[in-house]
């Protein structure tokens, strides 16, 4: 299945109207926001931006399945349309933050510049893709923050769709899990595997004692034996006999987990496998990682919550028109005045954040200016958010493929190394810092 159809009517039925009143070819910039953060959220994490280049670069509705056939069956679109729809391609640009970065109220996470046509029937896509890996690398860099240095494994497929799965994977990997249990995120994008054995595999033997015997037969002392399906005093000690103390980590996956890792650890020391690891699993989230912080606790397995956004499934993305041709052929900035906090800041906009001398954000700055006049947030002092993504249709190899994912996860990393302490609690709170708006046409400075 395609991806051009991954969208809504109303952007198809505004493309066939705009083509026929000859506004489709006027020049127009939207922008991709979130009004707000999710409650109880300081910060956000941008991710999916490396996977939505991928998508645009093989857009087509001119596809096999017959998607063009059927729009104009259904009564979507009229001929016209269909014809025009037949060799769409993005030739517009887009910018926006670097995947991995940060994002508070109001940033302007895309710009995307084209005529209204090309762009307007991009919007369910990009906030489809967006929406969803910016809630889940937004909830799993407060699982990695509150982990520390403690390895976040990320397990999740199970409780999501299957290719919401392989997306959950890689903004996972984006805000810092080392690994994932899902194989098409190792194949696709290169994000390491992991994954041993379930209760199954011990229920389906006579005894424990089979199990572990055929696992270490066939996965070797390097791997990871669950024991709490029966007696865990037993287990651990049948996994260090069996292993010896080369047994690389036991896991525990139910219980009271904070003592029973504690005795779980005793229990190894005085079997002689003082370097076999622990790893726990069981419904976790930022919360419960934060709270085994003190216990003996090597590495954590998260699923439900992390690819459910813990408790924040969407980051509340939006996709405005803020600027159009006019008609003395330039730019103009459009907002939206409504009322009930849905009112938008018209014109092109540019992103900087203010970092004082110890290296910690203070400040996020958008910068407003006349039209599409670049405006450089170094000139005021502040570090660029933004980069470019597609220029005049061409997408920037850079930000395609497996090697860009390592970048946005070393990005993200460092971005994240410069809130202020507060920005890190996982209490309710405003944003790590504030975000303000200056309009540089008018001469007021950053």
């Amino acid at each position: 299945m395609g991806t051009a159809l991954l969208t809504d009517k109303y952007e198809l039925t505004m493309l066939e109207a705009a083509l026929a009143d000859g506004t489709a070819g006027r020049r127009s910039v939207f922008e991709v926001f979130a009004r707000r953060l999710p409650r109880g959220r300081r910060y956000g994490v941008v991710a999916g931006t490396g996977r939505l280049m991928e998508v645009l670069d093989s857009l087509s509705f001119d596809t096999p399945d017959g998607s063009l056939e059927w729009l104009v069956e259904s009564g979507v679109v009229g001929a016209a349309t269909a014809e025009w729809l037949a060799s769409y391609r993005f030739g517009g640009s887009i910018s926006g933050y670097a995947e991995g970065e940060l994002y508070f109220p109001g940033s302007p996470v895309l710009t995307v510049d084209g005529t209204f046509a090309e762009c307007v029937i991009l919007e369910t896509l990009i906030l489809s893709v967006l929406n969803h890996d910016c809630a889940v690398a937004s909830a799993a860099s407060r699982m990695t923050a509150a982990a520390g240095d403690r390895p976040c494994l990320e397990m999740g497929a199970r409780r999501t769709h299957e290719q919401a799965a392989v997306a959950a994977a890689r903004a996972a990997y984006v805000a810092g899990f080392a690994g994932t249990s899902v194989l098409e995120a190792g194949r696709a994008w290169g994000i390491p595997t992991i994954g041993t054995a379930a209760h199954a595999f011990t229920l389906a033997h006579d005894s424990e004692r089979e199990a572990f015997v055929s696992q270490l037969a066939a996965q070797s002392a390097a791997t990871t034996l669950l024991v709490d399906t029966y007696n865990v005093k037993e287990a651990v000690k049948l996994a260090v006999e069996l292993a010896g103390p080369a047994l690389k980590a036991v896991r525990l996956d139910s219980g009271d987990l904070p003592q029973l890792a504690r005795s779980v650890r005793q229990w190894l020391d005085a079997l002689g496998a003082p370097n076999t690891a622990i790893t726990v699993t069981s419904d976790l989230d930022e919360y419960s990682i934060a709270g085994l912080a003190a216990a003996p606790v090597d590495s954590y397995g998260v699923g439900t919550k992390l690819v459910t956004g813990s408790g924040a499934p969407t980051a509340e993305m939006i996709f405005k028109l803020v600027a159009r041709e006019g008609a003395s052929g330039r730019l103009e900035p459009v907002e939206k005045r409504s009322s009930g906090g849905k009112s938008t800041i018209g014109g092109a906009k540019w992103a900087g954040r203010r970092i004082d001398d110890a290296g910690v954000a203070e400040e996020e700055v958008i910068l407003t200016g006349p039209g599409v006049r670049p405006v450089a947030p170094e000139d005021y002092g502040l570090r660029p958010l933004q980069v470019n993504y597609i220029s005049r249709g061409l997408i920037d190899p850079a930000h395609l493929g497996a090697a860009q994912l390592g970048r946005a996860r070393e990005h993200h990393l460092a971005s994240r190394a410069e809130l202020p302490p507060a920005g890190l609690r996982l209490s309710e709170g405003e944003p790590a810092i504030p975000t303000t708006v200056s309009n540089v046409r008018a001469g007021a400075g950053a």
